[in-house]
């Protein structure tokens, strides 16, 4: 059965969003998912399911946080050897541009169209760049980049519906799950 990882995306933010991991996993089995596994408390979710289809897996794990929270949560799914090559494209990314203050991994719902890509990609200032790949887009933030701000290039709004992670968590988390 395939195993995928789902990026759940505006969790755990303020008092009105709480969504622990145990909760999400209970969601998650009782969807009729298994092999249900969490992965620190940002939203991070593994499962084996019998679909194929990447939307009807979002659907189901959408309908299902709804009913349980009450409010929308967005999920974003990877198989495990998209989210394999999502770490080590980031990875190489990582090792061609030493002394990067951050990096942040842009896990995507949709690919974006190549006119998006090319403006985001010219948002580039000494704060950093944004490169896009696929489902992924990674912000490499350079001495420049000011601490406490995730999108200091502006591009996250250019995104659609996205969440992301930092360079550990990415890495991380296909460690432990690819």
């Amino acid at each position: 059965m395939p195993t995928y990882v789902a990026f759940l995306r505006a969790i755990n933010l303020g008092p009105n969003r709480k969504f622990p991991k145990d909760d999400i996993r209970r969601v998650v089995e009782d969807a009729g998912f298994t092999d249900v596994e969490t992965h620190i408390n940002t939203g991070n979710v593994r499962f084996t399911t019998p679909l194929r289809s990447r939307a009807k897996i979002e659907k189901a794990l959408e309908s299902a946080f709804a009913a349980d929270r009450g409010f929308e949560v967005p999920a974003i799914v990877f198989t495990t050897a998209e989210l394999k090559a999502i770490a080590a494209e980031a990875a190489a990314l990582s090792a061609e541009h030493p002394g990067l203050e951050r990096h942040y991994v842009y896990l995507l719902k949709d690919e974006l169209p190549k006119a998006t890509v090319a403006r985001i990609e010219e948002l580039a200032t000494d704060a950093g760049s944004m490169v896009v790949r696929g489902r992924a887009a990674h912000a490499l933030l350079g001495p420049g980049y000011q601490a406490g701000s995730v999108d200091p290039l502006g591009a996250a709004k250019l995104l659609g519906v996205a969440t992301n992670r930092n360079l550990a968590v990415v890495t991380a988390i296909a460690d432990k799950w690819c």
